[in-house]
């Protein structure tokens, strides 16, 4: 891995290609993947054990990322060719009809990386707490990771996970919730209301820690923190506050970008406000 780029740095990058694989496809999910870019530059680039050359599926004897926003691929597929697990110029295939690079990560496509399909919301934490526990079975010291929306966890697959994860004592998963207070259809206290996120993940059992998802600084404090409390029989809930869109101001803020790809002129009046590091694809 380079470290000629520092994460801002790289975070700027990563928006950057994902306004442009978005505008290029006509279609996909910035306002998510703009507000967890933070978050996920964070975890590839500096968290996780795992590197493009030590991956593998089975994740044995490494850390594993499973992203259960599956609509989120915009800000995964960047960070992995960022990262060096696939060559950066085939993020100019997204969304096309066989590329690798399919709206929801996807498995039979062979892509490095990629652990588990995903899409149907709620699905992701139960297959991270699988795998949690398949390490804890066979004594694999190493972490699970597991990025999940606050508006996918008004799904009620997601709060399974949650006790079962308790209950099994799986204190080497650390999950993150992207807080952006926004989903498809408005903010989610309008749409369902998630009430105090905090106390019901703490009444589920969970170790709870709560950050600024925009502040390196905070998330590397609260990994760090969720990681000096392994071995309490605790799984790790890390409360990421964040923006949708963040970083582009017409996009910050609203659910409208949730699914919305910008026109050809709104993607050149976002690259004005996105520095360009690590040279686009």
């Amino acid at each position: 891995m380079s470290t000629q780029y520092t994460l801002p740095q790289i975070a700027s990058q990563v928006r950057r290609d994902i306004v442009r694989m978005v505008t290029k496809a006509a279609s996909g999910h910035p306002g998510g993947s703009m507000s967890s870019t933070d978050i996920m530059t964070w975890l590839f680039f500096k968290e996780m054990n795992v590197t493009p050359e030590t991956w593998k599926r089975s994740g044995e004897n490494l850390d594993m990322f499973f992203l259960s926003a599956g609509h989120m691929t915009p800000v995964l597929y960047s960070v992995m060719a960022r990262r060096g697990y696939f060559p950066v110029d085939e993020l100019n295939t997204f969304r096309l009809f066989g590329t690798r690079l399919q709206g929801h990560p996807c498995i039979e496509k062979g892509l490095p990386g990629i652990n588990q399909a995903a899409g149907s919301l709620g699905q992701g934490l139960s297959v991270a707490a699988g795998a949690a526990a398949g390490k804890k079975i066979a004594g694999d010291r190493n972490f699970v990771f597991c990025l999940v929306g606050d508006g996918e966890s008004e799904e009620g697959q997601v709060w399974e996970a949650a006790l079962i994860a308790a209950h099994h004592k799986l204190d080497n998963l650390i999950a993150i919730t992207d807080w952006n207070g926004q989903q498809i259809d408005g903010n989610t206290d309008s749409v369902a209301g998630l009430g105090d996120l905090e106390a019901k993940w703490k009444a589920f059992g969970w170790d709870v820690i709560k950050a600024d998802g925009h502040d390196f600084a905070s998330i590397e404090q609260a990994f760090a923190a969720a990681k000096a409390a392994a071995g309490n029989g605790k799984p790790k809930m890390l409360l990421m506050k964040t923006e949708m869109g963040h970083g582009v101001d017409f996009m910050a803020g609203t659910h409208k970008w949730h699914g919305k790809n910008p026109s050809p002129e709104q993607c050149e009046e976002a690259m004005k406000q996105l520095e360009e590091t690590m040279g686009d694809f």
